[in-house]
């Protein structure tokens, strides 16, 4: 009579071993669920692609006189012209606003045709931001000695170097907005005219 409540002893004891395996698999999903933040967005995600959030501006000018203008105004403004196109201007600008601590903007211009006439054109303009932080690299120096073997000593001197922590787009704005009103400061116009 034992036999016979041993092998249903053993199919509740597999049933039971199942239940408990399906239960932490259960438990460890949920806990997996709550382990992420409720609020967090993936960036992609809050990419609007609205019309009011625009990097464009048109232009009452060629191709060519928009971005001249676009390359003047980052001229007066310290920054580096580092590719010139007829349609397209590339500069960037260094700032340090601590002591460890560099930035660079790189800005980019592309000016492209409206209508069929060519004396229109839109400036698309994006600007990104680097983060730079300084990085203490300490250096040793080793030789060898042959009854001894090879020693390595720690110098005081060490070697510094800029590693870049952040890169980010500057959003849609005021930013933009006193750019594109410099670039059409500069554009040309009849002489003694303000635009």
């Amino acid at each position: 009579m034992a036999r016979q409540e041993q092998p249903g002893l053993a199919k509740c004891l597999r049933l039971s071993r199942v239940r408990r395996r399906l239960a932490t698999i259960a438990l460890l999903g949920l806990l997996t669920a709550c382990a992420t933040e409720p609020g967090r967005v993936t960036v992609y995600q809050s990419e609007g692609f609205a019309a009011d959030e625009t990097f464009s501006r048109l232009f009452d000018a060629s191709v060519e006189a928009t971005c001249e203008a676009a390359r003047r105004a980052l001229l007066s403004q310290g920054y580096r012209v580092t590719t010139q196109r007829d349609d397209f201007i590339s500069g960037s600008k260094s700032f340090q606003p601590e002591g460890e601590v560099h930035v660079q903007i790189v800005f980019n211009v592309v000016c492209a045709s409206v209508g069929a006439g060519g004396q229109l054109a839109t400036a698309y303009v994006n600007a990104v931001q680097d983060r730079y932080t300084l990085k203490k690299n300490p250096n040793s120096a080793s030789f060898g000695v042959a009854a001894i073997g090879s020693l390595s000593i720690p110098l005081t001197a060490s070697g510094d170097s800029l590693v870049k922590v952040a890169s980010e787009t500057i959003p849609a704005g005021r930013f933009y907005d006193r750019f594109f009103a410099l670039m059409l400061r500069n554009l040309p116009g009849p002489i003694g005219s303000d635009r």
